[in-house]
């Protein structure tokens, strides 16, 4: 399985542990070493793997995106052009300026996301060396266009909490992280998925069931895979040593 990182927690469980024992032999009167099985409570490793989505997956994700974001849309909730196109023509907590260069930061990568698919770039995924400069350069504004969104935007934070592009974002990552988010313990021969279920809803579900009844692996793993996957899905190509640094940071707090 290829992965985009993984990790290790421990977990406390109870296991069977054989162990030697001297007892006396009933019949004979002698003692006699035996082996006994007992329980024992004792650290687990369990490797936390983010597998690495199939051209498939992304797009199922590209489709989730966009039904999220009509289903808000419908619902009346603003998408951030349209907030701050409301903005500039009205006026509000948005400068007349910062309002402008988001609609037309929007504008621009909407344009980039369309060449973007046209070559075959997706969310997350890594422009190869022999690539054209055109896929390089489209790659790299990107990456760029989305920062610069991001900045502006978090001045301004409180305003596009609750747009339809951040719930539809949220949507995603949930997509991504019960779909991609696999474990193997020790002595397991396969990774299994963290969250079951044969369709994505099926996954929320049992993903909302295991934060309810306070399940000891989704409270170690769930706060580190969902920072993994959003520092994946918002970066261009980050590294391992990233990664490493985003959990360090984690296990700090």
């Amino acid at each position: 399985m290829k992965s985009i990182y993984s990790f290790t927690v421990d977990l406390v469980e109870e296991v069977d542990e054989k162990t030697k024992e001297k007892r006396k032999n009933k019949e004979t009167g002698k003692q006699e070493e035996v082996e006994v099985t007992k329980k024992v409570k004792k650290k687990v490793p369990h490797e936390i793997i983010l597998k690495e989505p199939g051209r498939r997956q992304l797009e199922d994700a590209d489709m989730e995106y966009s039904i999220e974001i009509s289903r808000c849309v419908k619902k009346g909730i603003l998408t951030k052009a349209m907030l701050a196109k409301k903005y500039s023509d009205t006026g509000g907590i948005l400068t007349e300026k910062d309002a402008q260069r988001l609609i037309d930061l929007y504008g621009e990568l909407a344009e980039l996301e369309r060449e973007a698919s046209a070559l075959g770039i997706k969310v997350g995924d890594k422009v190869p060396e022999k690539s054209n400069e055109k896929s390089k350069e489209i790659h790299g504004t990107l990456a760029l266009t989305r920062r610069d969104i991001v900045n502006l935007e978090s001045s301004y934070q409180s305003l596009f909490n609750h747009t339809a592009d951040i719930k539809a974002q949220n949507r995603v990552i949930l997509w991504y992280i019960v779909n991609l988010g696999y474990v193997k313990k020790e002595g397991d021969k396969e990774p299994r998925q963290i969250f079951e279920g044969g369709t994505f809803e099926e996954k929320v579900d049992h993903y909302y069931n295991q934060d309810e009844k306070g399940d000891e692996l989704f409270k170690v793993t769930h706060p580190k895979l969902a920072a993994l996957v959003s520092y994946w899905y918002f970066s261009a190509s980050p590294t391992k040593e990233e990664f490493d640094n985003l959990i360090s940071e984690i296990g700090t707090k």
